[in-house]
């Protein structure tokens, strides 16, 4: 082949090439309009980002549904006429059945009674999804009631996560990687589960997981120093890429920038930090505690088929709840219009993790 005909050759080559590293690179950014909203002092660059055309699919995401309206606590109660009922026996028989029929349109809207109920005997226990519905209702008690500093009044019902779906569209299982993990992949070891555009880090090359070492571990989160030398402070160039993984994911998850928790001119110095980080800092270790606390005890009652590859359940992160919006649902409270699922009942035994 002569040189004239090679070079043609090599040009489109490296016109194919160039398409397919533009286009995951083109996906990756937002198309405008993009409106900033003051969030802090002038001059900082304490601004908040939002997508028009983001905002429109949330928003269609984070609607309320219609529910029933609330019952007056009158007549006998649930558990002196059904059998079984552990978490919600003092209801009234009236309140019970809303309760139940309201979370089978949060949860099981197609299926109706028959996903966690025996139709043949109501208060058998054979099927899974009753025993972790019971255990679900015990950790939204437990959020309502001992997790204000993050959901304040506003609260969280069933809803919040599920959306009409009978498995939450945004949910994890454990991987092999890790801040600490070793691949034995040579080089590759000093960055395991990265090198990869992740979709948990905002299609960002970093680690992919942030989650097992963050909302279900507690690996320390940290980037900067307290001082000028190493000292005591072990934080790696790898401890902080997998502390980046973490704050893109929650950035995505509220659908806000870094700016939403940080102060730009001090992004580590908690004095000069809007409230919301500390909203999120009871955040992490809330839903460090349903992990923990709650998802993983059900292990045994899982099936396989409901498990991931290494043999964990199904999680929950940030955005689980949030779904791309700075609070879930917009901040519209449910949760006051189902005053059972705002405390504790005597029956809970939900834990409570330092």
């Amino acid at each position: 082949m002569s040189s004239l005909g090679i070079r043609p050759l090599a040009l489109g080559i490296v016109a194919v090439v160039g398409v397919f590293l533009a286009v995951p690179m083109v996906l990756g950014f937002q198309k405008p309009f993009i409106e900033s909203v003051q969030h802090g002092p002038r001059g900082v660059a304490m601004g908040v980002v939002y997508n028009d055309e983001t905002l429109v699919t949330n928003a269609a995401a984070n609607k309320i549904p219609g529910y029933l309206p609330q019952l007056p606590p009158v007549g006998p109660k649930a558990s002196a006429i059904y059998k079984n009922v552990q978490v919600l026996g003092d209801l009234s028989v009236g309140q019970f059945t809303r309760t139940m029929a309201s979370i089978t349109q949060w949860v099981a809207p197609t299926q109706g009674c028959n996903y966690c109920h025996n139709p043949a005997n109501m208060a058998d226990d054979g099927k899974y999804t009753k025993v972790v519905a019971r255990r679900m209702l015990q950790m939204t008690q437990n959020i309502n009631q001992n997790w204000q500093p993050h959901v304040a009044a506003t609260g969280v019902t069933c809803y919040t996560c599920h959306r009409g779906l009978n498995i939450p569209a945004n949910v994890w299982v454990d991987t092999s990687t890790g801040p600490g993990t070793d691949t034995g992949m040579g080089f590759a070891a000093m960055t395991p589960g990265k090198n990869a555009p992740s979709a948990a880090a905002g299609l960002a090359s970093l680690p992919s997981d942030p989650y097992t070492p963050y909302l279900e571990k507690a690996e320390t989160i940290r980037v900067i120093g307290n001082t000028a030398l190493a000292t005591d402070n072990h934080a790696s160039i790898k401890q902080t890429d997998w502390t980046y993984a973490l704050m893109m994911h929650m950035s995505n998850a509220l659908g806000v920038n870094c700016t939403y928790c940080h102060n730009t001119r001090a992004m580590a110095d908690w004095s000069q930090s809007p409230p919301q980080r500390v909203t999120a800092w009871y955040g992490i270790r809330m839903v460090r505690e349903m992990n923990v606390g709650y998802m993983d005890g059900l292990a045994g009652v899982f099936p396989e088929y409901r498990k991931g590859p290494l043999g964990d359940v199904q999680k929950v992160n940030c955005t689980t709840c949030h779904q791309g919006v700075y609070k879930p649902l917009y901040g519209v409270s449910m949760a006051k219009d189902f005053p059972e699922l705002q405390k504790v009942s005597s029956a809970n035994g939900g834990p409570r993790l330092p």
